[in-house]
């Protein structure tokens, strides 16, 4: 079918195929297209099937060339495309430029762009250099986390004098209003229960809620500075209204030998309780001295990778940012938009903010990818089913049940994916040279202060 094609290289992983038909293919496709409706259409004047061809030339030609192009498209663009090497990603769909239109007798040529994988040239990866955290876990940050146990076993009561204070537990309705003070049914929420103090609620309204008792209804004015921590309030003005349905206090246990065996059957005492607490420390602090030191190799392929990033992969992944910012401030994009207006900003503007952010991240995930591939790095079923078999463990369930719980949600290729990377993590880390990094508290290195 396809008599000449040439392949044409653009900026940014981009191609452009331009595909000429040989005229003899085109006909044999129109006249196969003519046969299929002398056998099937229905005209005044001839029984079914029986209708002349050059009748319904005469009565439907445009239509009948029209859906020759379409076939004669879709199979010489798929002929093209087996045979070639640069072949469409997943984000990018073969757009059909501006060209001729097809005509009976003559060849045809058209174009589609599309974008492909992107030819990733990578620095020397292997022997950079990298430092190592060293972490303090000390008897502060096991308080801490018998602290937090505590916390959880309390008992929540309600409050005799039911007045907010810091550290109650408050259960409230809360909606947004507009300007002219109604209110907006896509922010509200009922019954939200939260601890007073920590914050664990969108508009950070815990202050707010101090002295008020239960039953009580308040409108509340806010106001957030433009580096809020919060993106999505990040320089707005709103005014909420807050009901204040009931007010809890907590009950504190003693720690205790009481409490460890109320935790777990297999804590005896305070003190088997205290060394497994020490032991789980030191190993999330591990966990995360290993992925700075990871963090480190990867920012220094990354800043030496030529990628010439696809366009459609970049969009694909603001479009994914934006539908994850919409369930965020739980808001559909219509209102969404209209709040952004409000401060002055349009959809395009706050890509446009995200764009770096997501290119870094793309660029990482490709560089990675890259690496895996020139190493040649492969995961075995054996290697696979303990994976598996961890997380059975983890969830008290049989290996069974956890390989066809994740084999139901998809999960075993991510598995494989994530088995791959870490033996390339590995790899880079075994291979890089290691320097003594600088010391931190173990609370700093969990919040990322260092």
């Amino acid at each position: 079918m396809i008599k000449h094609k040439e392949t044409e290289l653009l900026e940014n992983s981009g191609v452009r195929l331009s595909i000429t038909v040989d005229k003899e293919a085109i006909q044999k496709e129109y006249d196969a297209l003519v046969q299929e409706y002398c056998k099937t259409a229905r005209l005044d004047g001839f029984r079914r099937g029986k209708v002349p061809p050059g009748i319904l030339i005469r009565r439907y030609g445009p239509v009948l060339v029209a859906e020759t192009t379409e076939r004669v498209l879709k199979k010489s663009l798929v002929q093209a495309l087996e045979a070639s090497e640069q072949k469409p990603i997943a984000t990018s769909i073969p757009s059909l430029d501006a060209g001729e239109s097809l005509k009976l007798g003559e060849d045809f040529t058209y174009k589609v762009s599309y974008d492909t994988y992107p030819k990733i040239e990578l620095p020397e990866y292997k022997g950079l250099e990298f430092e190592e955290l060293e972490v303090q876990v000390g008897e502060e940050d096991l308080e801490r986390e018998l602290k937090a146990l505590q916390e959880q076993n309390a008992l929540v009561v309600d409050k005799k004098i039911p007045t907010v204070a810091t550290g109650d537990i408050v259960n409230v309705d809360y909606v947004q209003l507009d300007e002219t003070g109604a209110e907006q049914a896509s922010t509200r929420r009922q019954s939200f229960v939260f601890e007073v103090g920590s914050g664990y609620n969108l508009y950070q309204f815990d202050e707010d809620l101090l002295g008020m008792n239960a039953g009580e209804e308040k409108t509340i004015g806010k106001e957030y500075p433009a580096d809020y921590q919060i993106k999505e309030l990040a320089g707005r003005k709103l005014t909420l209204k807050v009901k204040v349905n009931t007010v809890k206090e907590k009950q504190f246990p003693q720690v205790n030998d009481e409490l460890a065996q109320d935790i777990s059957d297999k804590y005896k005492s305070l003190d088997d309780l205290k060394k497994d607490i020490m032991e789980r420390l030191r190993k999330y602090a591990d966990q995360r001295v290993r992925e700075h030191s990871i963090s480190q190799l990867l920012e220094q392929v990354n800043a030496g990778a030529v990628i010439p990033l696809p366009k459609s992969m970049l969009d694909r992944e603001l479009a994914d940012e934006w539908l994850g910012f919409l369930g965020r401030v739980r808001s559909d994009e219509k209102s969404a938009l209209r709040e952004l207006a409000k401060q002055g900003k349009t959809k395009e503007a706050v890509l446009e903010e995200w764009k770096p952010a997501a290119e870094k991240k793309l660029r990482l995930q490709l560089v990675v990818a890259e690496m895996a591939r020139r190493e040649n790095i492969q995961v075995s079923e054996e290697e696979m089913a303990g994976r598996v078999q961890e997380d059975a463990e983890a969830r008290n369930i049989t290996f069974e049940q956890a390989k066809e719980m994740m084999t139901k949600n998809n999960l075993m290729e991510y598995i494989r994916f994530d088995l791959k990377n870490e033996k390339l993590y590995d790899r880079l880390l075994a291979s890089g040279r290691k320097k003594r990094g600088k010391t931190v508290k173990f609370l700093d290195l969990a919040q990322g202060n260092y």
